[in-house]
């Protein structure tokens, strides 16, 4: 029979408050607020778009 193992990270919760707070800070944004917040989160981390 199988036991079930304590999860010392739980990805669903952590996604699901990561959502929440983005959902938040960009609520009342307009579609230019939005594309400056997406921009410099973006740069923030250091990501890439795809194909570049």
């Amino acid at each position: 029979m199988k036991t079930k193992k304590e999860k010392s990270f739980n990805a669903v919760k952590m996604m699901r408050e990561i959502r929440e707070k983005i959902s938040a800070d960009t609520q009342n944004m307009t579609f230019e607020e939005l594309k400056k917040y997406m921009d410099s989160r973006i740069k923030k981390i250091g990501l890439k778009p795809i194909g570049q």
